[in-house]
């Protein structure tokens, strides 16, 4: 379970997929490599909407060795994020930072423990262009 005073990451992922993936696509998905479901915290759809993975005080699957003092979005595609993507995860990023202020937002790459580009930008400098403390 997690603690929110753990909370040390806000991890950015894509789904690298150019499909109209779901949250509940993800879900199975998960499910199938024997996992116990989703393991990110929100998936961001085409359209902007945030929809809910795991819970926030259970901890996640999406960065290996950070998985207890993180919590992980998706964004739903590979490079081509839309502009109502990019506000939900402006607006989900400064709801999490203010419920976890010491937590640094960063994308899955910036793991040393990842080989991945995930997810394709970074996330540091999209913070600053948002003014967003990352």
């Amino acid at each position: 379970m997690l603690n929110a005073d753990d909370i040390r990451y806000l991890v950015v992922h894509c789904s690298d997929t150019e499909d109209d993936l779901t949250a509940a696509n993800i879900h199975a998905m998960h499910l199938g490599f024997g996992w116990h479901g989703i393991g990110y915290h929100a998936v961001i759809i085409k359209d902007g909407t945030i929809e809910q993975g795991r819970p926030p005080y259970w901890a996640g699957a999406h960065v290996y060795g950070h998985n207890t003092e993180s919590l992980g979005v998706c964004l739903i595609g590979r490079h081509d994020f839309t502009s109502e993507q990019m506000d939900a995860l402006d607006t989900l990023l400064r709801e999490w930072k203010a419920r976890y202020p010491n937590a640094q937002i960063c994308g899955h790459c910036d793991f040393p423990e990842t080989e991945k580009t995930c997810p394709n930008f970074d996330v540091a400098t999209w913070c600053k262009s948002r003014g967003i403390k990352a």
